[in-house]
C-alpha cells in the first residue's frame, strides 16, 4: 500500500458490531462435507416450475392471458412454439418464426429441448436468444441446469460469467443453478469458491432452495444438514425459517445439540427477541444440556439488542462467576449497546471496570469507546483513547485502525492521521471502504478537495464504490474551485458504480461542465440523461455549445436537444448556420442540417435564409435553393 496523499479514502468507522458473531458458523469442527452440502444446494427450478401456487397477481395474469387465447397473435405464437420444438432444422425455424416468439415462449421451447436431451439444439437456441436479447432469469436458470444434466460445467460457468446484468447474476435461482451444475459434475472446490464469490457480489442464499435441492438429490436430512440450514438462516436474519427447521428437526427425531441451539439463539439476537431466547434456554436445560459460554454470550447479545440492560448486567455477572468473561467479548457487547442508546457514561463505566479486572483485550473495547465519543462529538476524549490504545497494544487490524483514524480526523489531528496511515502501510494492512470514506470526508473538511479527489480515485482502483452523498459533495466543491475535469471524473465514478444516483446530479454536473467549457462531456450528459435535466439547463447548454462547441458535433447536439423535448429556437439555428458559413469546408454538415429540419417541423427565418443565399456559392447554389424552397413551403403551410 503506497503512502501518498491519495493512498486512502473516507468512510464511517467500523464499529464493533463487526465483532465475530456467536453462531454455528464459528463451529470449525464441522466437516468439509457440510460445507460442500451448503454449496451443493444447487439450482432451483425456474419460478414457474417451483410447484408453489402462484400469487394472486400471477393467477390474474394467467386468467387474463387465457381470455386472449382466441386472438390471432396468441394462436400464431402457440403454433410457432410447436413448429420450432418439432423442427429438425432449428436454425431455419428460428429465422422464419423467431420474430413472433416472446421470451416466455422461447423458455418453453428451451425446457422442452432440454428434457429431450437435445443438447446441440438447446445450445443453438440459447445462443440465438442471447443475440436477440430475449433472455430472462428463467432462461439462464433452465439452460445452466441442463448444462449440469449434460455434464458440461465449463459451458455453464462461461454463460454465468457472461451475464451482463448484475441483478440477474446475483439472482438466487441463477446462482443455485450454477452451483448445482458444478456439484453434479464433481467440481466441489470450484463450487465452494464460486459460492463465496457470489455472496460477496450480493447473493442472498435461500435456505428453502437448499432444502429442496438436498431432498431432490435424495440426501436424507440429518442433524448436520439441519445445523447447516440453521446456520445459513441465522447469518441471513431468517428467524422464522430457522425456527421452522429447528422444529422440523425435532419432529423427525433428531436431538438438537449446542450448535443447533446457538444458531437459533443467534437468529433471535438480531431482533432482540429475549422471550423466545429465554424459552430456548429452558428447552435446552430440559433436554439435559447446560448452556455453555457461546449460548450465554449470545443470550447477552439478545438482551442488549432488546434494550434489557439490567438483565444484561446480571448475565454478565453470571458469566464472570462461571469464568466465561475472561476476554472482552461480553463486555464489548454491553458497552456497544449502551453507547448506541446514548448511555455513554454507563458504557464508560463498564469499560473502566473491564480494565480494572484485567480482562484480556485485543483493543476492541477501545474501538467501541472511541467510536462512541466520536458520535457525540467528544473528539478530544476519542483522540486520547486512540493514543492510549497505541501505547497498550501492538495488535492492529483495519477495523481498529479505522476507528483511530476516525478519531484523529474528527479531532483535526493531522500528525496523528499521517502516523496512522504510515502504520497501515508498515503493517501492510489494506485500506477498506471505511478507510477511504473517513479520509475523503476529512480532506473535504480541511478544504483539501484535490487530495480528496485523488483519494477517491485510489478508492475506485481498489474496487470500492464511493457513496452518492460523498460524491455529490465532492463534485460541488471541485466545481466551485473550477476543477471541472476532476468533478466530472467523480461523476463518472458514481455513474459507473453499483450505487444509485440522484437525478438532480446530472443537472449539477452539466452546469459545472458548461462553466468549464467541457462541452463534449456536457453533450454526453444531456444525450444520456435529458429526462432528468430541466429545460432552462438544456437551453443554456445548447446556446453555449452553438457558440463554443466543436463544429463537428453541432448537428448531433441539435438533434439531442430536440429529442429531449426542447423546441429549437431561431437563435440556435442562426448561430449554427453562421458557424458553418464561417467554415465552408463544413458544407456537408450544413446541407445535412437543412435536410433534417423540415422533417422535424423547423425552417430558418428570413435573416438566416438570406445569409445562406448570400454564401450559396460556397455550398452549391442549386442544392441550397432546393432545400430552402422546401423550408419556405413548410413555413407557409404552418402559417396557413
Amino acid at each position: 500500500m503506497e503512502i501518498s496523499a491519495a493512498f486512502l479514502g473516507v468512510g464511517q468507522v467500523s464499529t464493533p458490531s463487526s465483532f465475530p458473531s456467536v453462531s454455528l458458523a464459528s463451529a470449525a469442527a464441522w466437516s468439509c462435507r457440510s460445507c460442500v452440502r451448503i454449496v451443493a444446494a444447487g439450482t432451483a427450478s425456474p419460478v414457474e416450475e417451483s410447484g408453489r401456487p402462484p400469487p394472486p397477481s400471477i393467477r390474474k395474469a394467467k386468467l387474463s392471458n387465457s381470455r386472449r387465447r382466441g386472438s390471432n397473435s396468441y394462436s400464431a405464437r402457440q403454433s410457432a412454439v410447436v413448429e420450432v420444438e418439432k423442427s429438425a432444422d432449428l436454425e431455419s425455424a428460428l429465422q422464419r418464426l423467431g420474430g413472433v416468439l416472446k421470451v416466455q415462449d422461447l423458455n418453453v421451447i428451451l425446457r422442452s429441448l432440454g428434457n429431450q436431451n437435445r443438447w446441440r439444439d438447446l445450445s443453438l437456441l440459447f445462443d440465438w436468444m442471447q443475440k436477440q436479447g430475449k433472455v430472462s432469469v428463467a432462461s439462464y436458470s433452465s439452460y445452466i441446469k441442463f448444462m449440469g444434466k449434460s455434464l458440461n460445467p465449463t459451458k455453464a460457468l462461461e454463460i454465468y460469467k457472461g451475464i451482463p446484468d448484475e441483478s440477474t447474476k446475483s439472482n438466487v435461482i441463477v446462482c443455485n443453478s450454477v452451483l448445482s451444475c458444478l456439484v453434479r459434475s464433481g467440481k466441489f472446490d470450484s463450487s465452494i469458491k464460486l459460492f463465496h464469490e457470489m455472496k460477496h457480489s450480493g447473493l442472498t442464499p435461500d435456505a428453502i432452495t437448499y432444502s429442496a435441492e438436498l431432498n431432490y438429490r435424495g440426501l436424507k436430512m440429518d442433524s448436520v444438514m439441519y445445523g447447516t440450514l440453521l446456520a445459513v438462516c441465522a447469518s441471513n436474519n431468517r428467524r422464522e425459517e430457522a425456527e421452522s427447521y429447528f422444529n422440523q428437526m425435532k419432529d423427525e427425531g433428531h436431538s438438537p445439540n449446542e450448535f443447533h441451539y446457538s444458531s437459533l439463539m443467534n437468529a433471535y439476537s438480531s431482533g432482540g427477541e429475549y422471550k423466545k431466547a429465554e424459552g430456548l434456554v429452558q428447552d435446552m436445560k430440559s433436554s439435559g444440556l447446560e448452556p455453555n459460554k457461546v449460548i450465554l454470550t449470545t443470550l447477552l447479545k439478545v438482551y442488549v439488542r432488546g434494550g434489557l440492560f439490567e438483565k444484561s448486567r446480571e448475565l454478565l455477572s453470571q458469566l464472570e462467576s462461571l469464568g466465561y468473561a475472561k476476554d472482552e467479548m461480553p463486555y464489548c457487547l454491553l458497552m456497544d449497546g449502551l453507547s448506541k442508546t446514548g448511555r455513554i457514561d454507563e458504557a464508560r463505566s463498564v469499560f473502566e471496570e473491564m480494565k480494572a479486572k484485567g480482562v484480556r483485550s485485543d483493543g476492541y473495547a477501545h474501538s467501541i469507546m472511541i467510536s462512541a465519543f466520536c458520535r457525540i462529538n467528544h473528539f478530544e476524549v476519542a483522540k486520547e483513547l486512540a493514543k492510549d490504545f497505541e501505547t497498550r497494544y501492538q495488535k492492529y487490524d483495519v477495523v481498529i485502525l479505522n476507528t483511530m483514524l476516525c478519531a484523529y480526523c474528527r479531532a483535526g489531528a493531522m500528525d496523528n492521521v499521517m502516523k496512522t496511515m504510515r502504520k497501515m502501510d508498515e503493517l501492510t494492512i489494506a485500506p477498506d471502504y471505511n478507510t477511504f470514506n473517513i479520509l475523503i470526508k476529512y480532506f473535504c473538511k480541511e478544504k483539501l478537495y484535490l487530495l480528496a479527489f485523488q483519494t477517491m480515485e485510489d478508492m475506485c482502483r481498489k474496487g470500492h464504490d464511493p457513496g452518492e452523498e460523498l460524491c455529490s459533495s465532492l463534485i460541488f466543491h471541485l466545481g466551485k474551485m473550477k476543477a471541472h475535469s476532476e468533478a466530472f471524473a467523480v461523476y463518472k465514478m458514481l455513474k459507473y458504480s453499483k450505487r444509485t444516483m440522484c437525478k438532480a446530479l446530472h443537472e449539477k454536473i452539466l452546469h459545472i461542465l458548461i462553466s468549464g467549457r467541457l462541452l463534449k462531456d456536457a453533450y454526453v450528459v444531456v444525450k444520456d440523461n435529458a429526462n432528468s435535466i430541466s429545460q432552462p439547463a438544456i437551453k443554456k447548454f445548447a446556446n453555449t455549445f452553438m457558440k463554443h462547441g466543436s463544429i463537428n458535433l453541432i448537428n448531433d447536439v441539435i438533434k439531442a436537444v430536440h429529442a429531449s423535448g426542447y423546441r429549437i429556437d431561431q437563435g440556435l439555428l442562426e448561430t449554427a448556420v453562421s458557424r458553418y458559413i464561417a467554415e465552408p469546408e463544413k458544407k456537408d454538415l450544413l446541407i445535412n442540417l437543412l435536410k433534417w429540419m423540415p422533417g422535424q417541423g423547423y425552417a430558418v427565418n428570413s435573416s438566416t435564409r438570406n445569409a445562406i443565399l448570400k454564401n450559396s456559392h460556397l455550398f452549391g447554389r442549386h442544392l441550397i435553393a432546393e432545400l430552402l424552397s422546401k423550408q419556405r413551403q413548410l413555413s407557409k403551410s404552418v402559417k396557413s
